[in-house]
């Protein structure tokens, strides 16, 4: 199909966007109509498509995306959707009654609500995207491994869920499309995120029940069965003196959104402007269509989710003359020669297919990722790395904020400047607390009461050579730490980092945490997808087992003569999953590995980026096996002995 009216038609695979330079700077002087929501705090609609096309216009001079002379960029054609939905659904053919079978589920932030991954499994089958493809492999019991069926994919998987004998998968698509005007062929990218839903009773025939797409780029999701609420961000875009609106669509139709459904503060700059569509599906129920909110700001950056709300952070410079000044001491020491980062945070209500905006708050600093953020009985607290001054051309010392909101996301509470010079590595709130990592030479692990959400306050720290890029709860007053080991610097005032670092906090004293235990793995250069990706991580705290993809690399002292320079980097000798113990009284100890390597011909070959399709990607359980999987081969493994049961190749 065309959307945005495209010169090029696909049906449902690509729906057009001009990713150009996006809408920055404030728009004065455009009347805007008032709405009442639920603490909305000036939050606006536009009254009219002429308000909107007005305001963008009036934005030209600072970035917005205008191209006036494109001939034939716009007006929607009629669309027949090409899309052939399968009607016949065999019967399951498992035979194994799986209820009493424990398996693992994806790491995610908040319990209960899922993540999209590129695996999953339900205790026998195991569901995977890799190289355009989705496959559903029957996985347990090991000895019967094989690959059921296969579904080629048209776009680039974001990563998939599973509800019940419903899976939805996540496609990012890409195209480049030429669009002639006075000036010539214009050669633009396009995208669009689609999400297809698979009935898959019959493992070895799943069927196509439904699709959509919506123009943009994806940004995040979560699931809270039978839902998935998608973040899509799509940069605001004019052409020929029209407004490029996002568009979703479904089979055989197509809906544009309009300018009276837009959500819109008339402030200040919020940096680049774009259209943040937050879309909801029912997975399991295929006579509802999803609903979908629209709101004009900048480009989301990190998003948290609870069971009844979701949060949306954008992180913008706010120079000292703009308006819309946040509250509580955030600015009060900001002169007309300075500005200041600010994370302008969204909330909305989620209820079923219900999505209401709520209110905006604002943080000094940005938030690292979607640890950073969290909401603990009706307080929402972020944690936030900012620079303690910020004069023109002059950047001074970093500093971490704590930030506390109540539930129409005015500020409450504040716990500003920590470890000036440092910045935050990781964070993670648990109940009343929050355990907040910052570096530059050591590591201080720092515990912070929220318990008075008015003031948040330090109740202990630990400093330590290296630093966490993760923290994870283990059992009650434990942490699991994974980042990298460091060493001073002769240099300068600052640390090289080493080999992996994997460690075992003890805060059960809250003013008095210790690292009790640890281990480091390789040397400088050694890596784990971890540091980046919390879905990586496995751990089973009943079991005591920790199982982690690490790339190793080593240093050979012989190639250094007069001694190894602690910023020296080691050779890939190794990768693969490290399968730990981990316990109280044992601290971390190594199980075993496991390689999917034949040999060290991809690791010798690799300069300083390393790449293999037989490179361990995730690791998971079912009952007493442990699956490996990378994009080459699915590796059996018994958990006890980690002796090989089977291996199911995933070649073509």
């Amino acid at each position: 199909m065309s959307v945005h009216g495209a010169t090029k038609v696909w049906c449902l695979a690509t729906i057009s966007l001009i990713l150009l330079p996006a809408v920055a700077g404030a728009i004065l002087g455009v009347h805007l109509r008032q709405i009442q929501t639920n603490g909305g705090k000036g939050i606006s609609k536009f009254s009219s498509y002429e308000e909107l096309k007005a305001f963008l216009k009036k934005s030209q001079g600072s970035g917005v995306a205008y191209w006036p002379t494109a001939a034939g960029f716009l007006g929607l054609p009629s669309v027949k959707s090409a899309i052939t939905f399968r009607a016949e659904v065999g019967e399951t053919d498992s035979s194994l009654n799986v209820g009493q079978i424990e398996y693992s589920a994806t790491n995610v932030q908040v319990e209960g609500i899922d993540e999209a991954d590129i695996i999953k499994t339900d205790g026998e089958y195991i569901y995977l995207v890799s190289d355009q493809r989705l496959l559903l492999i029957r996985a347990y019991p090991p000895e019967r491994m094989e690959l059921i069926s296969e579904v080629r994919l048209e776009g680039n998987p974001v990563g998939l869920y599973i509800s019940g004998d419903r899976l939805v998968t996540i496609e990012q698509m890409y195209r480049d499309a030429i669009f002639t005007g006075e000036d010539g062929n214009m050669i633009l990218p396009q995208a669009n995120v689609s999400f297809r839903v698979y009935d898959t009773s019959n493992k070895s025939k799943p069927v196509l029940r439904r699709e959509y797409a919506i123009s943009g780029f994806y940004s995040a999701s979560r699931m809270l069965e039978p839902y998935v609420y998608s973040v899509v961000v799509e940069p605001a875009v004019m052409c020929k003196d029209e407004v490029f609106l996002p568009e979703l669509c479904g089979q055989g139709w197509i809906k544009k959104a309009t300018a009276t459904e837009i959500y819109y503060y008339n402030e200040s700059s919020e940096g680049a402007h774009s259209f943040v569509t937050i879309l909801a599906i029912n997975v399991q129920d295929e006579s509802v269509e999803p609903t979908c909110k629209t709101f004009l700001a900048g480009a989301s950056d990190v998003i948290y989710m609870s069971y009844d709300n979701m949060y949306i952070s954008q992180s913008i410079w706010r120079t000292a003359l703009s308006t819309g000044q946040i509250g509580g001491s955030i600015g009060a020491s900001i002169n007309a020669n300075q500005g200041y980062e600010v994370t302008v945070i969204h909330k909305l209500h989620v209820d079923g297919l219900s999505i209401e905006y709520v209110a905006r708050g604002e943080a000094r600093g940005f938030p690292l990722n979607q640890f950073s953020m969290d909401e603990h009985e009706g307080f929402f607290r972020i944690a936030t790395t900012s620079h303690a001054d910020y004069e023109l051309n002059s950047i001074l010392k970093e500093v971490n904020n704590i930030y506390v909101f109540d539930s129409d996301m005015n500020l409450v509470g504040s716990l500003e400047d920590l470890a000036p010079g440092e910045r935050i590595h990781s964070a993670r709130f648990v109940g009343d607390l929050c355990y907040l990592v910052t570096f530059k030479k050591v590591d201080p692990l720092f515990v912070i009461d929220l318990a008075s959400p008015e003031r948040p306050k330090v109740l202990g720290k630990l400093k330590i050579p290296g630093y966490s890029d993760y923290l994870h709860p283990f059992g009650e007053g434990f942490l699991i730490g994974v980042g990298k080991e460091t060493v001073e610097a002769e240099e300068g005032d600052f640390a090289w980092y080493q080999g992996l670092k994997i460690s075992l906090f003890d805060v059960r004293q809250l003013d008095d945490p210790r690292e009790i235990s640890k281990l480091v793995i390789g040397d400088r250069g050694t890596d784990s997808p971890v540091l980046y990706d919390h879905k990586a991580f496995l751990l089973d705290i009943k079991r005591g087992l920790l199982v982690l993809p690490v790339l190793v690399a080593e240093i050979d002292p012989s190639d250094y003569p007069d001694g190894v320079p602690r910023n020296a980097y080691g050779e890939f000798t190794w990768q693969g999953v490290y399968v730990l113990n981990v316990s109280e009284k044992g601290g971390i100890e190594v199980r075993g590995r496991i390689t999917h390597m034949d040999g060290n011909d991809d690791l010798l070959k690799s300069g300083i980026y390393f790449y293999s399709e037989r490179s361990v990607k995730r690791a998971l359980y079912i009952g007493g096996v442990l699956y490996t999987i990378s994009e080459d081969r699915i590796k059996a493994n018994d958990l006890s002995t980690l002796e090989e049961l089977n291996v199911l190749s995933l070649k073509r």
